[in-house]
């Protein structure tokens, strides 16, 4: 699936490398054309497919993309959520949003991204042996299955 140019590509990842580059937080982006389902729903399937449920902490972040579908949803761990409040993505998804309104998917990505790995920073701070536990490439999907 080409949605993104390998440029793009490298932008996103690289916003996913240096998000992570200040916490222990891991952040993955999962991307498909259409949404099977509530957007939420599908983000649990990819969080679960990506194995971001089995990092140490459980303080992954995944963000969840129907590009043709133009939904989208944030998914954290129960790690972030017995330390924040209920609303703790609001802000990310509304910064996400008018990025993608305005067509812009590709920096709507990064600021949410970038975003995440600022909210992530302040309760998984970065540690000396942390290790990079998840991939930071795209996982792309048909939204078939």
């Amino acid at each position: 699936m080409q949605v993104f140019t390998e440029e793009e590509q490298e932008k996103i990842v690289l916003a996913i490398q240096l998000a992570e580059a200040r916490t222990s937080g891991e952040i993955r982006l999962a991307v498909e054309p259409h949404c099977q389902g509530e957007p939420l729903d599908r983000a649990m399937v990819y969080f679960k497919r990506l194995g971001m449920d089995k990092t140490a902490q459980h303080n992954g972040v995944l963000i969840y993309l129907a590009t043709e579908d133009h939904q989208f949803a944030i998914l954290g761990d129960q790690g972030i959520h017995t330390r924040v409040s209920a609303n703790f993505w609001e802000e990310t998804k509304e910064l996400m949003l008018r990025h993608f309104k305005a067509g812009d998917f590709v920096q709507g990505l990064i600021e949410g991204i970038i975003h995440a790995g600022e909210q992530l920073q302040r309760f998984f701070p970065r540690e000396a042996d942390d290790v990079n536990e998840l991939p930071n490439d795209i996982a792309f999907g048909d939204g078939k299955e």
